[in-house]
């Protein structure tokens, strides 16, 4: 065979695979995807083929493994088996009549029951709340359970870990988890390492990425949650991660960014619930299934008037949960909703249940950061900005240098959602969160509170401003919201 004929054949063969790829991509990729993301992975493995491959076959399922999935179904029946007969009400007047079948459809979807009688107090000072959950580690006489996305050894995060040493030393059992591949990216991962085993608590990595090793999971799939758990009777959840504000990074101190985060301390049947999370993820990562730890919420004593529900959510599920009760929520509106969201990159669902409710007359406020952390999403987010404005929603900007991580949404006056998960693809499709459904207006009161704390600081974005936007801004942000789909 001559060169020319090899190099002929070759072509043909490059051809032929090249052809085959596509008509193969064509077949799988939209299968079970949604529309806009099918189109994203189909336009990088049309248009870079051999690298668009290579990241779809990488991180192209948006599922974990099969064994987790059926650990995650496992948990979910055991829960639902568990808590039968321990759905019980707060007897608060004037429940919305549309708040029943929201309450359904979250128990469908994760397993959890709607549970009364359970006080609820928000936290919004992010150095006090680290020596407050010091200070209830303190009080711990059988566990301590902590589940954090990113944990870090250092000066703020100091009392935390002396409290954990303290309840090690007197006999309390300290569990640890901790997401490995945010955990990587964090400052001072070897020495927060050393340190948890220094002090004899049982640590594990979550969602690890260590192929070698023989664990994989999709490198994107990430544990997003932040739980702390004492004795079944305290618990704390939402959006703040323990490490310092600045998160120690060079380039965050060199703007002189910080955190704004906002926290739930939680007391009540609710707290065994959120124990009940944990343990899960425990098993997942362990194949340690605690079933004497977990639900005993007919010993919980009740602490207060409000009603509460976990929803879990994430990769281990077979539907987005976190989105779907977001949904619900919108749709249900009939006053007022208060959006706060670090990232906030919705799908088409999402951006049509807002704008349908200014449409109804609702009022929509939305709060976000004036500058962003990360440049791909931040101007994803920002390619939102005419159509919510144009729909008459109100955009507050919370001042640089702060980045308002806080995560929480409020609907009229009695019904609030906080947690870990932020509104984009990521948190509704790839991250395992956590969010939590309060009714009672106590409580709605206490983050209508904290939003006017933001408003004080934010300044409102008009649509004058908005069209004054560079030419460079709009095609970074048009460009940016095209790879918000890859998933």
């Amino acid at each position: 065979m001559t060169s020319s004929e090899f190099s002929l054949m070759v072509a043909i063969i490059a051809i032929v695979v090249d052809l085959v790829v596509r008509a193969l991509a064509i077949i799988f990729v939209p299968r079970n995807r949604r529309p806009g993301s099918a189109m994203a992975w189909l336009l990088a493995i049309f248009f870079i083929p051999y690298v668009g491959v290579l990241f779809y076959l990488l991180i192209g399922s948006p599922r974990l493994g099969r064994k987790r999935r059926a650990k995650q179904d496992q948990i979910n029946e055991f829960i639902k088996e568990s808590t039968h007969d321990v759905e019980f009400l707060a007897k608060t007047p004037r429940k919305p009549e549309w708040f029943p079948p929201i309450v359904e459809l979250n128990r469908t979807l994760g397993a959890m029951p709607l549970m009364g009688g359970n006080s609820a107090s928000m936290r919004v000072d992010y150095e006090k709340n680290m020596i407050d959950m010091a200070a209830d580690i303190d009080k711990a006489k059988r566990c301590v359970h902590v589940e954090y996305y990113i944990l870090s050894h250092d000066s703020v995060t100091q009392p935390i870990f002396d409290a954990m040493e303290r309840a090690v030393a007197r006999g309390v059992t300290v569990r640890v988890l901790f997401d490995h591949v945010a955990a990587l990216r964090t400052v001072g991962y070897r020495k927060t390492k050393k340190k948890l085993t220094a002090m004899g608590v049982d640590w594990h990595l979550m969602l690890p990425f260590l192929p070698f090793q023989g664990k994989y999971e999709r490198p994107d799939l990430r544990n997003h949650r932040k739980l702390l758990i004492i004795d079944d009777h305290i618990g704390w959840m939402g959006s703040q991660n323990l490490i310092d504000s600045s998160y120690l990074k060079r380039g965050n101190i060199k703007r002189g960014l910080h955190w704004k985060d906002a926290n739930v301390r939680l007391q009540g049947p609710i707290v065994a619930a959120l124990n009940a999370i944990f343990l899960s993820d425990w098993y997942s990562e362990t194949d340690q299934l605690l079933q004497s730890e977990a639900l005993p919420v007919k010993l919980a004593k009740a602490t207060g008037d409000l009603d509460c529900q976990l929803v879990p959510s994430g990769p281990g599920f077979i539907s987005e949960n976190n989105l779907r009760m977001f949904l619900a929520l919108l749709y249900a509106a009939r006053k007022k909703i208060i959006i706060t969201s670090p990232y906030f990159v919705p799908d088409d669902s999402l951006l049509y249940a807002i704008t349908s409710a200014t449409q109804r007359g609702v009022v929509v406020e939305l709060f976000v950061s004036e500058i962003g952390d990360q440049s791909l999403v931040y101007h994803a987010q920002r390619s939102y900005y005419e159509a919510l404005l144009e729909a008459g929603v109100k955009i507050w900007l919370y001042k640089a240098p702060t980045i308002l991580h806080s995560k929480h949404l409020s609907i009229d006056d009695d019904v609030a959602v906080i947690g870990s998960s932020n509104m984009d693809m990521r948190s509704f499709s790839l991250n395992l969160e956590i969010s939590l459904l309060v009714r009672g207006k106590e409580f709605v009161d206490q983050m209508r509170a904290v939003e006017e704390s933001y408003r004080a600081v934010s300044r409102e974005l008009t649509m004058v401003e908005w069209s004054k936007q560079p030419l460079r801004s709009t095609v970074l942000d048009g460009l940016a919201r095209l790879t918000s789909a890859l998933q």
